[in-house]
């Protein structure tokens, strides 16, 4: 169950500030891999019969799914809670930042809409390092804030890989509508790499954008 607790201090972390920073270095970051994949195309665009090229996007629309849904789920647990609640069931009684490790999967599959096993490998490192320096400072926030009940939390549930053996759930939740629409619509986000994906390869077909290099 949702561990409620008064706050063992003021935390010296601006949390808001460091979740605005976490979504700025991922669009600017997200705006230079598209600069790189403009002049770049797949490896496997001329295929004999094109299948793995179609499998990589296929398979890439799948980890998108997965990410929304993920994330969706994750918020009814968490939406509205994170700064009053150590929140360690459903999702977060088995990885304690779970909308996160979704995050990696929803960008490993836009950047298979490329067709590419390396820009999906390198869209889902990147987020994992932009991830592991919020994730630092979260901790050190959470930490200030409940103190030992969070470091024992801490230290059972691990961050990024899930430990399945350790799952609990409760009985029932009190869910924020609001709050988890929010966070659908913004996991949606990743979908946008699929008409983003199609258009730049038309227009490399069309002879609008040259092709610079290939990409594995």
């Amino acid at each position: 169950m949702n561990t409620k607790l008064p706050p063992h201090n003021t935390p010296s972390l601006d949390i808001a500030a460091v979740q605005t920073s976490r979504k700025l270095v991922l669009y600017v970051l997200g705006a230079a891999a598209v600069g790189v994949l403009l002049f770049g195309s797949s490896l496997w665009s001329d295929e004999g019969d094109g299948n793995l090229h179609e499998m990589i996007e296929t398979a890439g629309f799948g980890l998108i799914l997965v990410a929304i849904i993920g994330r969706t789920w994750c918020s009814l647990y968490i939406a509205g809670r994170k700064k009053a609640t150590i929140v360690d069931v459903g999702p977060y009684s088995v990885v304690r930042n779970p909308l996160y490790v979704f995050s990696f999967i929803g960008a490993a599959g836009a950047g298979a809409q490329f067709g590419s096993f390396s820009a999906a490998i390198a869209a889902a490192l990147i987020t994992v390092l932009v991830f592991a320096v919020v994730v630092r400072k979260e901790e050190r926030f959470l930490g200030e804030k409940f103190g030992e009940p969070y470091f024992t939390y801490k230290a059972r549930v691990p961050r990024f890989v899930p430990n399945f053996g350790l799952w609990k759930n409760v009985d029932s939740l009190d869910i924020r509508p609001q709050l988890v629409v929010r966070t659908f619509i913004d996991a949606c986000v990743f979908l946008a790499a699929i008409p983003l994906a199609e258009g730049i390869e038309m227009a490399q077909n069309q002879g609008i954008l040259p092709i610079l290099w290939m990409v594995p």
